[in-house]
């Protein structure tokens, strides 16, 4: 990977790791709220367009996608502000495959899944700056007992880019005092749908799904 693609993707020239730093950078001196709008919507624009041309052209996420329909079991991680990535992505993958888990730490403890690893797992971990310790930790150990380790991360030089045997990475550069998670967010949602498209049963499984939903009376209206 080039300098250049690694600066547009986000890997570089982002700024300070911590958010105080980047307001401190980035914020405390905007003359006009008009400005930082537009600068934050060109960030995101262009932030966008560059990881859809590198997950159309690199295949990382098909070979993903692929991944995770052949596994057994799937799991999905990620830690703080990535956890909310994984339940968003574990959330759809419920709808089209069976044995999805989300390891939320209460329900579904990292502990207990890495006593139980078996041949036909996947772990699906996220992990963005300023790259949790916990995650990489389990990823590590499901790879070392033997399962699959799909990342989602913002840099191919990343802990868990290097240990994955899949790894996507998505630019997160903004610039606001947070990274971005519009490539991330749109990121999963292609990555769920590719799966579901892919998955034997997916249909079915969505129609009894919609089934049960509407014996319990989950939303209002129809």
């Amino acid at each position: 990977m080039t300098t250049e693609e690694r600066t547009r993707l986000g890997a570089d020239e982002r700024g300070p790791s911590s958010p105080d730093q980047r307001y401190g950078a980035r914020l405390r001196r905007r003359s006009s709220s008009s400005i930082l709008l537009d600068q934050l919507l060109d960030h995101e624009t262009a932030n966008l367009a560059e990881t859809a041309r590198r997950i159309r052209t690199d295949g990382t996420l098909e070979a993903a996608a692929a991944r995770i329909v052949a596994a057994r079991r799937r799991f999905v991680i990620g830690g703080a502000k990535s956890s909310a990535y994984a339940a968003l992505l574990a959330i759809d993958l419920s709808a089209s495959l069976a044995n999805v888990t989300l390891v939320d730490g209460v329900a579904a403890r990292p502990v207990d899944i890495l006593c139980d690893v078996r041949p036909g797992d996947v772990l699906v971990a996220f992990s963005f700056r300023r790259y949790t310790r916990h995650t990489v930790t389990v990823a590590r150990e499901f790879a070392a007992a033997g399962g699959a380790v799909v990342g989602l991360t913002d840099d191919p030089d990343s802990s868990l880019a290097r240990l994955a045997d899949v790894a996507v990475v998505i630019g997160t550069r903004s610039a606001s005092y947070v990274d971005s998670p519009t490539a991330v967010a749109a990121v999963t949602h292609i990555l769920a749908t590719l799966t579901a498209a892919s998955a034997k049963g997916a249909r079915r499984r969505l129609t009894r799904r919609e089934a049960v939903t509407h014996e319990l009376e989950i939303y209002e209206g129809a």
